[in-house]
């Protein structure tokens, strides 16, 4: 377990700043603790130890202690002396019901919104993003990374995923100019339904820079599964929002004969 907890960490391509006002632990902190909030480090398994930690961000061990100390008192992880530190986090939430024609069509104004992209490729799938679109791991599949700005400030950071069949489709510059639920539309592929949760992460390096907001800033997280008529899962999206500058407004309709609400 300590093996793949290592691993994790060394394909972060994040690196420390020394320029941030925030310290080394920090950050490091908030690195962490948004991997176990995305999944990466599941409730139970073990984080990477403190010299793995000191290694890989190139700190002491004085620091790394630290950063995993950040994390017990934040209840996202128990260390224990000898054994390491476990992380404890469990997500709960409440399921709510409602017609995906009212997403669509926020998704097609906001399509008028500037968008940077800032990554456009196929890679492997690899086992999160395969597990949403019904994919082996080793399926390639589109990734765009993209910073949507208005008045000339980001007020979202994009990043999606589409099997690679689907996703020759349409170019990185169509990309640029459209919502991607126009580019399903045109393949063929519109959106029937949709799996959407929301809950709340904080700024670590590179979200700070992608959205201008200080580091540890809170952010909305919005996970998105988007399914054809017949079922088949077309994306998969990874949203983080600056709380000020973007909120979802949603109308609850209750369904006749259902039962109570709470």
């Amino acid at each position: 377990m300590a093996r793949t907890a290592n691993a994790k960490l060394a394909a972060s391509s994040q690196a420390l700043s020394e320029e941030l006002r925030s310290p080394l632990y920090r950050q490091i902190f908030l690195i962490l603790r948004n991997k176990i909030v995305e999944g990466e480090y599941r409730d139970g398994s073990f984080l990477p130890s403190e010299l793995e930690i000191a290694n890989a961000f190139a700190v002491s061990r004085i620091t790394a202690k630290r950063a995993l100390n950040e994390l017990a008192e934040a209840g996202l992880a128990v260390r224990q002396r000898g054994v390491g530190s476990r992380v404890r986090y469990g997500s709960g939430g409440t399921q709510v019901t409602g017609s995906v024609d009212s997403l669509i069509d926020s998704l097609r104004a906001n399509a008028r919104n500037i968008t940077r992209v800032l990554s456009f490729d196929y890679v492997p799938a690899g086992s999160e993003v395969a597990g949403a679109l019904a994919l082996p791991p080793e399926s390639r599949v589109q990734r765009a990374v993209r910073v949507s700005t208005q008045d000339g400030a980001p007020y979202s950071l994009l990043t999606t995923f589409v099997p690679e069949a689907l996703g020759r489709h349409w170019t990185e510059a169509e990309l640029r100019t459209n919502a991607l639920v126009i580019l399903l539309e045109r393949a063929g592929a519109p959106v029937a339904f949709a799996e959407q949760s929301i809950s709340a992460t904080l700024a670590d390096n590179e979200l700070a820079t992608a959205l201008e907001v200080t580091l540890g800033s809170p952010l909305l997280r919005v996970v998105r599964t988007a399914y054809t008529a017949d079922r088949r899962p077309s994306e998969y999206l990874i949203a983080l929002y600056p709380p000020d500058r973007y909120q979802f407004l949603m109308t609850l309709t209750r369904d006749a004969g259902a039962g109570d609400w709470f």
